[in-house]
């Protein structure tokens, strides 16, 4: 038998890694309130929502955009995992699983995830953790990590 656990631990960047955190935080939002307000859209127009891969092209458009050019500062990992996470968030809807998709406010609950384990590296004895386009932070240890670091 096979047995998920998840752990969390508090992270304690320094001070650029904070703006950073921030930054990304940031950009997440906006690629969800942008995401969610075209599939809003689209319905009112009564046309087909966008899938994920639709999705994602408008992505790569929003980043390329000069009124948005702070978009392609933040990975575009934690950018296409939101939009994954607004599909799902669409399909449990339409289950009646749960309530339509809200806006996201900025300062609330802002948070965001690094999808690809190769990306991730955990120095476990020196109790660091290394995440793209920030660098090496330290976090608290407060216990042992086992297994693999997933996101």
């Amino acid at each position: 038998m096979k047995r998920l656990q998840a752990y969390k631990f508090r992270l304690e960047p320094t001070f650029e890694q904070q703006i950073l955190l921030k930054k990304f935080a940031g950009c997440v939002r906006v690629v969800w309130n942008k995401g969610l307000a075209l599939q809003q859209s689209l319905h009112a127009d009564g046309q087909k929502k966008l899938g994920y891969a639709g999705l994602c092209k408008q992505l790569t458009d929003w980043r390329n955009d000069p009124e948005t050019p702070w978009l392609a500062e933040a990975s575009v990992d934690i950018e296409q995992q939101i939009l994954r996470d607004l599909e799902t968030a669409y399909k449990r809807f339409f289950e009646k699983l749960s309530d339509f998709p809200t806006f996201k406010k900025k300062g609330a609950r802002d948070s965001f995830r690094f999808p690809q384990p190769k990306s991730i590296k955990l120095d476990q004895p020196g109790e660091k953790i290394l995440l793209p386009k920030l660098g090496w932070l330290n976090y608290r240890k407060s216990r042992k990590v086992q297994g693999l670091v997933k996101n």
